[in-house]
């Protein structure tokens, strides 16, 4: 059987109908759009879309339509297809008609059509019943492609493998206590993969909620989720799933660390709903967040914490997170950007924000003395005096990462950073070499 006119592929032309009579029509979903319409107005303004849901008062899938269908989308900025945007512009050089395929939302998708200077929105029961506005015998389509599957090298972004490192934190009351043994190494390395996990989903949460301000930034607009190379639904289906393996993995150490870990995802979801929208909130609570990973590091492997390295590490990730942003404030200023609208910052906070963070990084310092001017050396190192040459690599570091952040030379977090920069991890070997010899 001959194959119908409208089903051929893009850029074919059926054999007596002249290109210039011709309409091209693209499926949104799928093809258009490298993402899925219903969750992008699901994830477009979560907490407005809950309030409204709520004040509806009609429970049900049809209350929760009608509220979809009034989110607020910024068509601007949705992941579109680059490739199948070209395929449009080359059909209207040639004077087609461009028509959407949507089969829901439909205000939505005559927003989007509207938005690209399309002619309009037909839904497939309007193709399958042949009610079009066009002629049905002079249709090229681009389709769904079933094939978008996100590859590893997506899920790694996606999950940010890059900042497990953050995690390595959880080695640190081992380390400090001297007790690497075997037994603590495998409670080590199950704490580190319960972090690991427990963060990757409360950054694929925290991705799908600020899905809007990232993709109006200059370097997060290139998530997986902003760019729409990672569906929203895949990762709705990955958070229960990672949060349930770091629950696996807590149970096999202790009820205590599960506790901690709990109390870090409760924070770690407190923050990303409201508390990273308070000014300087953010900052603590980040703080927090670094210092509870030394904490369940402690009761993973069972050494009690040192007060001393507590609010050490305090003063150290208030510096940090501070730095971070001011890189943030810094880059937006470079690139003439407004101020952050998922932030409660401005860009001229940079002076005080700058401030701030080496006056917390001199607090660090002034600890780390206080510290090795203590007995509480004495019974871990035999030869402590080592440790004052620790000074001078600490106020280096600090001023360096404060420099780099003031250069925006610094488009990382601060602790990645490190990981990164020749000199930063120059300077950290050298102070485990110092540690390992004052011992």
């Amino acid at each position: 059987m001959e194959q119908p006119a409208w089903q051929y592929e893009s850029g074919a032309t059926a054999p007596s109908v002249t290109a210039a009579a011709r309409t091209l029509v693209i499926d949104l979903d799928g093809a258009l759009l490298r993402s899925e319409l219903l969750m992008e107005a699901l994830f477009s303004s979560p907490a407005r879309l809950l309030a409204r849901f709520g004040a509806g008062g009609r429970p049900g899938m049809a209350a929760l339509t009608d509220v979809l269908a009034q989110a607020d989308i910024d068509y601007a900025h949705l992941p579109y297809d680059s490739n199948v945007l070209n395929q449009a512009l080359a059909a209207r050089a040639r004077g087609e008609k461009i028509y959407l395929v949507a089969g829901r939302l439909a205000g939505h998708a005559a927003g989007i059509a509207a938005h690209l200077g399309f002619d309009g929105v037909v839904t497939p029961a309007d193709l399958a019943a042949g009610e079009l506005p066009f002629d049905r015998g002079a249709i090229d389509r681009i389709e769904t492609r079933d094939s978008r599957h996100p590859g590893l090298k997506t899920w790694t972004k996606a999950l940010r493998v890059y900042q497990y490192a953050k995690n390595t934190l959880v080695f640190v009351p081992a380390i400090t206590a001297h007790q690497m043994n075997l037994p603590t190494l495998g409670y080590a390395l199950l704490a580190f993969a319960a972090f690991s996990a427990c963060a990757s989903g409360a950054y694929l949460m925290n991705d799908l909620l600020d899905l809007a301000a990232d993709r109006q930034h200059p370097t997060k607009r290139h998530r997986a989720l902003a760019a729409g190379t990672l569906p929203i639904s895949s990762a709705l289906l990955a958070i229960p799933a990672l949060w349930l393996l770091a629950v696996a993995a807590s149970l096999c150490i202790s009820p205590l660390f599960l506790g901690v870990l709990g109390g870090y995802l409760a924070t770690t979801i407190a923050y990303s709903l409201a508390l990273k929208r308070k000014m300087l909130v953010d900052v603590v609570t980040l703080a927090g967040l670094y210092t509870l990973r030394i904490i369940a590091g402690a009761v993973g492997v069972g050494v009690v914490l040192s007060e001393w390295l507590l609010i050490f590490s305090l003063f150290v990730f208030t510096s940090l997170a501070l730095i971070k942003r001011f890189s943030e404030l810094s880059m937006r200023e470079s690139a003439g950007l407004a101020d952050p609208s998922n932030r409660d910052y401005r860009i001229t906070d940079l002076h005080i924000i700058g401030a701030m963070a080496a006056a917390s990084a001199m607090n660090a310092v002034t600890v780390f003395s206080l510290y090795v001017s203590s007995s509480a050396v004495t019974p871990l190192y035999s030869r402590p005096w080592m440790l004052w040459l620790l000074n001078p690599l600490l106020l280096y570091w600090f001023g360096r990462a404060l420099m780099m952040a003031h250069r925006r030379e610094m488009p990382d977090d601060p602790i990645l950073y490190t990981f990164r920069d020749g000199a930063s991890r120059a300077t950290v070997a050298a102070m485990i070499c110092i540690m390992l010899a004052a011992i």
